[in-house]
């Protein structure tokens, strides 16, 4: 069962049939779309896709993924999961527009590292980041991510594999510092081009 988690700012819950129209209307933002390396789904794909996590993903305990909430406030999308992407977990998240520039990224990412380690008892937890995505590249090395190599997309365009420890505290791995405005974009707290979720169930 995906549990309730506390950031310093930031609560993350498993989603209520209530959320449906926050998670399409996040999906559904041409800006989170881009930068998340996704294209823009229908609507009632996305509606599809909310069915699946309440009636498949979260009875069978597939993988984790959260609502994130902000002072009441929906604020953004996670998950960690295995995928195809990567031998091993990887780290997804995306935030509403209105949420970019608070620094939400780094500590959401620094939640789901500790997770890994304390409640899926991994040692290491990888992100996927396009070429082109400076701000988001930035933000994984401050919170220790290395390269481990590109991955080259049907279309030609660069994505690079990256993977951090989960054994060392997040908070110490990184920088106490603010991160610079220009690392706050939607993928800020989130290594990851894959979409938050593809249009069917995943195990």
């Amino acid at each position: 069962m995906t549990p309730t988690l506390r950031t310093a700012r930031m609560t993350l819950t498993p989603y209520r049939p209530e959320d449906e129209d926050a998670f399409v209307g996040l999906l559904r933002d041409e800006e989170v779309c881009r930068w998340m390396g996704q294209e823009r789904a229908p609507e009632a794909d996305l509606r599809a896709v909310f069915k699946v996590i309440m009636d498949e993903i979260y009875p069978q305990s597939r993988f984790d993924l959260w609502a994130v909430w902000l002072d009441g406030a929906y604020v953004g999308h996670a998950e960690i999961k295995k995928t195809g992407n990567v031998d091993g977990y990887e780290i997804i998240a995306a935030f509403v527009r209105d949420s970019w520039g608070k620094g939400l990224g780094s500590e959401l990412a620094r939640e789901l590292i500790r997770y890994a380690a304390r409640t899926l008892g991994v040692d290491r937890v990888y992100g996927m980041v396009g070429a082109e995505n400076a701000a988001s590249l930035a933000l994984c090395a401050r919170l220790g991510f290395t390269f481990v190599r590109d991955v080259v997309g049907d279309d030609g365009s660069v994505t690079k594999m990256l993977v951090v420890p989960t054994g060392a505290a997040p908070d110490e791995a990184a920088p106490k510092e603010a991160a610079p405005k220009e690392a706050m974009d939607p993928a800020e707290g989130a290594p990851g081009r894959e979409p938050a979720l593809p249009p069917g169930p995943q195990s």
